[in-house]
């Protein structure tokens, strides 16, 4: 299964899920007049069928679907081992639901009712598009697909995270985040950097004003947890109250 599409992504094919006829429509006719190609079902099951039968770039789902809803559907996924992105495109606008669907290994939670640019310019940033990305968000050279931080291997093109050796399953949100927190060693990150990394800069999700920052220490919460399965003693996160997170500079601290 294909995850991920080079930054070029003309044609990306798209799976498009939803019970409703006329947003469905909607969607998928928006997606194929901005270059994609896409195939569109109307239940969990026969999304599942579609995703054992073709390769797709990423997986646009809604949540609330009759028989098998759409966390059912991610659930089943990430059981089956595919690592494709999923976008939940839904009318739940609740944080809890939010929470849910990136702790089930989702990338991103977009409301129906904002507009189609916002969902082009997330699944743009999800397949590796630099359209909406803060500038300079490394300090390491585009060209650079391979970053090492002492223990730590990130494949850019892949996403794929290494610690020691040993393989950390990051969804591409945590991933990019991991990329920001150690391209930046030693820097202090702020919340809305790293919401930006994966949002785009200036969206605002969960209660107030500042309500990213739930958001954001939620991902860090899993993504320490990951690394500590691999390694319980791993710390290299380091929390700056009230502002972000850092990524520990033991290099420099030892010299």
């Amino acid at each position: 299964m294909t995850a991920l599409m080079p930054l070029n992504t003309t044609r990306a094919r798209v799976l498009l899920v939803d019970d409703d006829d006329l947003f469905r429509e909607s969607v998928g006719n928006n997606l194929i007049d901005a270059g994609f190609s896409v195939v569109d079902v109307t239940s969990g099951p026969a999304a599942l069928e579609r995703l054992n039968e073709q390769d797709f770039a990423l997986v646009v789902l809604d949540w609330k679907m009759p028989g098998m809803t759409g966390i059912e559907v991610l659930r089943r996924i990430r059981q089956s081992g595919l690592a494709i992105p999923v976008i939940f495109l839904t009318v739940l606008g609740s944080q809890i639901y939010e929470e849910a669907a990136l702790q089930g290994g989702a990338v991103d939670f977009v409301e129906k009712s904002r507009s189609f640019s916002i969902l082009l310019k997330r699944i743009i940033l999800i397949l590796g598009g630099q359209k909406g990305e803060p500038a300079a968000v490394t300090t390491q050279p585009s060209t650079d697909t391979v970053v090492r931080r002492g223990a730590l291997e990130l494949h850019r093109d892949c996403c794929r995270a290494f610690w020691a050796d040993t393989a950390v399953l990051l969804t591409i949100t945590e991933f990019r985040m991991v990329d920001l927190l150690a391209s930046r060693t030693g820097q202090d990150v702020g919340y809305r950097d790293l919401y930006d990394i994966v949002h785009g800069s200036g969206f605002t999700a969960g209660y107030g004003e500042e309500g990213y920052r739930s958001n954001v220490r939620a991902f860090v919460k899993r993504i320490r947890r990951k690394f500590r399965e691999v390694d319980d003693s791993f710390d290299e996160i380091e929390s700056y109250s009230g502002f972000g997170y850092r990524w520990r500079d033991r290099e420099n601290r030892d010299s």
